[in-house]
């Protein structure tokens, strides 16, 4: 399954992935508003074997299916602990 991969300009580190370059039909106008302008960053082949930096590739594609996108959030920050 091909994803193609975009950032928007108003959430830093959060990513939407999508089946086709420009088809946001599935995803809600709400969260196209919240993310801002969107850049596309990458295309990329999602199988089996393809690793993530901080996604689960099946949950990926599972959400690619069913819903017609994924939202990757950026990680918790955490204040260390002094």
């Amino acid at each position: 399954m091909q994803c193609v991969i975009y950032k928007g300009d108003r959430k830093a580190d959060t990513y939407l992935y999508v089946e086709c370059e420009g088809d946001f039909s599935r995803v809600p106008d709400s969260l196209l508003q919240l993310l801002g302008n969107l850049e596309q960053v990458m295309t990329l082949e999602l199988h089996p074997e393809r690793t993530l930096a901080r996604a689960d590739p099946e949950q990926v594609r599972e959400h690619l299916r069913r819903q017609g996108f994924y939202l990757q959030l950026p990680p918790e920050h955490r204040d260390p602990v002094l």
